[in-house]
């Protein structure tokens, strides 16, 4: 599939097999078929539908409130038989996968925007409990584009890249603040008004009580963004130089250090989901989409439904990688003369980011080995 996933579904030689089994062993029959269930997962509940494979019958319930507590209690029912769930890779998925594996069920997560896709153009009622039959079904007939659910340590690898991305995101937007507020008043435009140097000028500037009301609160949001992103950014770049994947990274490639190979490492996973690394690149959503009818093709954009910040890293990636002393030089220039310097950097991003897949496939297991 373009994103990594793949279509999955119960192992349909099996079934037919178990459900041709004499009824009179109805106890061994029932034993042994599975129940395959649809979760549609919300903040304020969850709500299931399932078949048992060896009646035939379906069921539904709804798991209110949506906690750890109240999932386990309703697993509970389901302990003695084989038990193969699908739910959607939506926000809250992580504890719902935790409690299914704990139990022993066989777990599919779903990719979201794939599984919409499979209902079709046709209008069709949309509520929870479709939702979740909708998960059954493709689930039972194989259909389901399942999305890959990495371990624990990548989880909470994935959640500090992302918090420290989030953190930095916040503190670029309120030093754009600044630059609109010292633009809005006619002020001259200066970079690095972050440096002692740039804090020193931007206090000299003769500005309104309002607007010098307005810096101040900027700049107090970004020294507090700084004690937050110090110990995280550290913490990170710490793990990058004893981790097997980071280290090779950072070895092979010009371009990537220990904080831009982390994030690459967390974001992308296990490279060998990936048939090939164009899959990778449309992954990360640095592909170009094209909409074309007859001889009419609107201009490509790129696709950016990938996480950001994987494709903040290569793009930090390709900027380093862009300079003189870097092997890519000649590549970028005869690059940038075509299509000017941004959307060259942006095709030496996908460049590095299949360099990243070939390296991160051929270590196999290593690649995502704690540190």
């Amino acid at each position: 599939m373009a994103d990594g996933t793949r279509w999955v579904g119960l192992d349909a030689a099996r079934v037919a097999a178990l459900a041709a089994l004499d009824v009179r062993d109805e106890g061994d029959r029932a034993g042994r078929l599975p129940i395959v269930m649809g979760l549609d997962q919300h903040r304020a509940q969850i709500t299931a539908e399932w078949i048992d494979l060896a009646t035939g019958e379906i069921s539904r319930g709804r798991v209110a409130p949506a906690d750890r507590v109240a999932v386990r209690r309703f697993l509970s029912r389901f302990a003695a038989r084989e038990l193969e769930v699908a739910l959607e890779a939506t926000t809250g998925w992580r504890f719902v996968v935790e409690e299914l594996e704990r139990v022993g069920a066989g777990v599919h997560l779903a990719e979201p925007a794939e599984t919409s896709g499979l209902r079709g153009p046709k209008k069709r009622p949309k509520t929870d409990w479709a939702d979740a039959r909708h998960l059954r079904e493709l689930l039972l007939i194989g259909r389901l584009p399942e999305s890959w659910i990495p371990p624990e340590h990548i989880l909470d690898l994935r959640a500090r890249v992302r918090c420290r991305h989030t953190l930095s995101h916040q503190r670029t937007e309120w030093q754009q603040r600044i630059q609109s507020v010292l633009y809005h008043h006619g002020c001259p435009h200066k970079r690095d008004l972050m440096t002692a140097e740039g804090r020193e000028w931007l206090a000299a500037q003769q500005l309104p009580v309002t607007a010098r009301e307005q810096v101040t609160v900027a700049l107090t949001m970004i020294d507090a963004f700084d004690i937050q992103l110090a110990p995280l950014t550290t913490q990170l770049r710490d793990y990058a130089r004893r981790q097997t994947g980071c280290k090779a990274l950072i070895e092979a490639h010009y371009g990537i250090g220990a904080l831009i190979s982390v994030t690459i490492l967390a974001e992308l996973g296990d490279a060998r989901r990936f048939d090939n690394s164009r899959d990778a690149v449309r992954y990360c959503g640095l592909d170009i989409t094209v909409k074309q009818s007859d001889q009419h093709r609107a201009p490509g954009r790129l696709s950016r439904q990938g996480p950001p910040a994987l494709r903040w890293a290569l793009y930090e990636a390709a900027q380093q990688a862009r300079h003189p002393r870097s092997p890519d030089r000649d590549y970028y220039l005869q690059a940038a003369e075509r299509i000017g310097g941004n959307r060259a950097c942006l095709a030496l991003a996908r460049k590095l980011l299949k360099r990243c897949y070939h390296t991160l496939r051929d270590l196999g297991e290593d690649a995502l080995a704690p540190a």
